[in-house]
């Protein structure tokens, strides 16, 4: 076999080898793409796999964890919510506005394929430096791409019906070549109606229903699975287009065929297209599977076998369906305007079997596709960068003007105000939104009125976070943080937290030092997870995002994106993230006399531009302390806003912009000003509060053995006022509100 051929379809001859003795012959053309892009890192996980297994999955409250299209947590003694998050990050750099669409339509089926009904998304984006662009070689500029993948984002979501309710966005070069586009969805459903993807009985058939099939997507988990280079161009075919008036046509019949108990199981068409939803669905209903290619309705003449096979289109879902339910099934989805055939069937045994016009042209056991793939315990090294960027000295940095500083911050593109990004999304379709993006966590309303058996009292709070460039410093410690600020960002907002979906976005695993990042990382937010309580219920891996330029790589940060998912009694009970009323009082909680540390932060990067530092060890014990007292004393916080990007300044000042309010602070410390007021890694929470709670908070902050201070007050007087040892500072809040509004604008308009 051609190393040219094998390259293609991202597998080597060792692999091949593998191949050749799984099958006792060597595959065919069609069976090597089915291999190609079931052997994929996208689809197998063939580097990650090990470091995965550290994940706790299990807690009462969860339904389902690792191992289906979704996991589910339960909500009350009615109803479940079903979440994950995905990456759509080599597509959309190639195709922006195509590849992020693409990206939310792909994790809204995988939503639907349990049986619920997608209520919220969220995404969380990564793109280059946009001050960078027109200076760069052989990198594209990243205005573009961002500006389309904001508009593919919205497009879909707004046309499916689904509201885009929370999410992140951040620049930092190393993404120019690779943004990170990474999609989260949440559906609710019935606890006791989970579907999964698996049939019940040999002689079901297997029911194509949705779009048509057409040549879009073809090797397109194998494009995923490798890096960009030059060549990257010439993937564009490799990427999906979407189609959200067909996906909303999808949704409603899949509800409408499962809330009949037509159907016995569904998959959505993903990765590897029907080759992989045919052979996952054998492997987890533990049967065979014949497929008949003839029978798949086709959009373009003249495709071949493997193109039928291994095409990506969208907005197609696999059905098993007892003989006697295929026509009733069939006829819901024409009704709504769908396509909709039977391609195949289940069988006694193990192998797929793919038929074309009565020509077998696949034979293989499903286990070799599925279960066989290698899993590679690749060689890991401690990077040689680690000793260079902790043997950082923050006290030998000089002093800078804390006025010009904070401006500066507030301003930067990481800190500035976004909504620029997501007031381009309908956060507010199904009027479940309770609290919009531009808070720590949103919250939505659990309700579908055409459905009044899915409904809650109570309300889900959301909250996206992946600081990369912690993991680069620590990837155990950084690991930890940013599970731990996720979750951070749930409690702040009045919910508790219940579970976490992942996205691992990493480098190239071939690369010793990035698998080491990524077996401590794993480790560290295993670590976090377990002493919050917070299971891993499902996720996506996402590596070889690295750009090769002539003789140089380009890996980019190690980003584990984390989407937190927490519960709240009533939507009534959220804490706001800004200020209420003047004359409350403003506290900080937490952490508030450990020494200052700014490794690793926005005040670091963007005034001495330095990313080093040792960004210190994550202290979960005061974390579950802080959940505590936020949660048990809710009703007496008027406001809560965690210190993280940006430090305490951006805490103290973001609160103030939603209502114009001004601040007048007052800090006396041991340490740097500078220090004191940009350090993101103390857990320290500022929350505002009446002056007759003060004492009573006081003493529960001491009952948790954390820190408690009142620092200033909330005025009407319309100025930022600051004194910090013996600086003094004073502006108008309108002023600086308007350079966090500009900052990050002035490079997209």
């Amino acid at each position: 076999m051609e190393e040219k051929l094998l390259s293609a379809h991202g597998l080597n001859i060792q692999e091949y080898k593998r191949i050749i003795e799984l099958i006792g012959r060597e595959p065919n053309e069609v069976e090597l793409g089915v291999f190609g892009a079931l052997w994929s890192e996208h689809c197998s996980y063939k580097s990650s796999k090990p470091f995965l297994k550290v994940f706790p999955t299990k807690a009462p409250w969860v339904l389902q964890g690792p191992g289906e299209n979704a996991g589910v947590v339960e909500i009350d003694e009615n109803v479940a919510v079903v979440f994950k998050v995905e990456s759509h990050n080599h597509p959309s750099y190639i195709e922006p506005f195509h590849g992020a669409a693409t990206g939310v339509g792909g994790i809204i089926r995988d939503i639907l394929s349990m049986g619920a009904r997608p209520i919220a998304l969220a995404d969380s984006l990564r793109f280059g430096d946009l001050r960078n662009d027109g200076k760069r070689k052989g990198i594209k500029d990243t205005k573009p791409i961002l500006k389309r993948v904001v508009e593919g984002i919205g497009f879909y979501g707004n046309c499916i019906g689904v509201p885009t309710v929370a999410g992140e966005t951040v620049f930092d070069e190393v993404y120019a070549g690779n943004p990170l586009v990474n999609a989260f969805c949440l559906g609710i459903l019935k606890k006791d109606k989970i579907y999964r993807a698996r049939a019940t009985k040999i002689g079901q058939k297997l029911v194509m229903v949705g779009s048509s099939t057409g040549r879009d997507g073809i090797h397109g988990a194998t494009m995923a699975s490798a890096e960009f280079s030059a060549e990257t161009e010439s993937k564009r075919p490799n990427v999906q287009i979407g189609d959200p008036f067909f996906g909303k046509r999808l949704i409603e019949a899949t509800l409408e065929v499962m809330e009949k108990n037509l159907i016995a199981g569904c998959q959505d068409f993903g990765a590897a297209g029907l080759a992989g939803s045919t052979s996952e669905f054998g492997a987890k209903s533990k049967m065979g599977v014949n497929v008949y290619l003839e029978n798949v309705p086709l959009r373009e003449e003249g495709m071949t076998p493997y193109e039928i096979l291994l095409s990506e289109s969208q907005e197609r879902m696999l059905y098993a369906v007892d003989e006697e339910n295929v026509e009733e099934v069939i006829k819901i989805a024409k009704k709504h305007g769908l396509e909709a055939a039977v391609i195949g069937e289940t069988t006694e045994g193990n192998r797929l079997k793919v038929y074309y016009k009565d020509q077998i042209v696949v034979d293989l056991p499903i286990s070799a596709i599925v279960d066989d793939a290698p899993v590679y315990d690749r060689p890991r090294k401690e990077p040689s960068y680690l000793k260079k960027v902790k043997s950082f000295n923050q006290d030998e940095l000089p002093k800078v003007d804390l006025k010009e500083a904070i401006t500066k911050i507030i301003s930067s593109l990481n800190i500035a105000d976004k909504s620029w990004v997501y007031s381009q999304y309908d956060h507010e379709v199904g009027t479940n939104t309770v609290v919009k993006p531009g808070s720590d966590a949103a919250i939505i309303r659990l309700k579908w009125p055409a459905r009044p058996e899915l409904y809650s009292e109570k309300a889900i709070a959301i909250s996206s976070d992946g600081n990369g460039k912690w993991v680069y410093l620590d990837p155990y410690e950084g690991g930890k943080r940013v599970v731990t600020e996720s979750i951070r960002n749930l409690y702040v907002s009045g919910a508790k937290p219940l579970a976490i979906t992942d996205c691992i976005n990493w480098g190239n695993p071939e690369n010793p030092e990035i698998l080491w990042q990524l077996e401590q990382a794993t480790k560290g937010m295993a670590k976090a997870c377990e002493e919050l309580n917070t299971p891993v219920i499902g996720g996506n891996v996402s590596l070889y995002n690295e750009t090769v330029l002539e003789d140089k790589r380009i890996n980019i940060y190690p980003t584990p994106v984390v989407v937190a998912v927490g519960v709240l009694d009533k939507p009534e009970y959220a804490i706001p993230s800004f200020y209420q009323s003047e004359g409350n009082y403003i506290a900080i909680v937490g952490e508030i006399d450990k020494k200052p540390n700014i490794a690793g932060s926005e005040f670091l990067k963007e005034i001495h531009g330095k990313v080093a530092g040792d960004i210190g060890e994550t202290n979960l014990t005061v974390e579950k302390k802080l959940l505590s007292f936020i949660l048990s004393n809710r009703e007496y916080i008027k406001s809560a806003h965690d210190v993280s990007d940006g430090g305490l300044i951006t805490a103290l000042l973001e609160p103030a912009f939603e209502k114009d309010l001004g601040i007048d602070i007052t800090i006396n410390t041991p340490y740097r000003e500078d220090f004191e007021l940009f350090d993101e890694l103390r857990s320290i929470i500022v929350i505002s509060i009446s002056e007759k709670d003060i004492s009573k908070l006081e003493e529960e902050a001491k009952k948790n053995e954390i820190g408690f201070r009142i620092i200033g007050k909330i005025t009407d007087d319309k100025k930022f006022k600051l004194k910090i040892n013996d600086i003094q500072i004073e502006e108008d809040i309108r002023k600086l509100k308007q350079l966090w509004k500009e900052g990050f604008k002035k490079y997209v308009i």
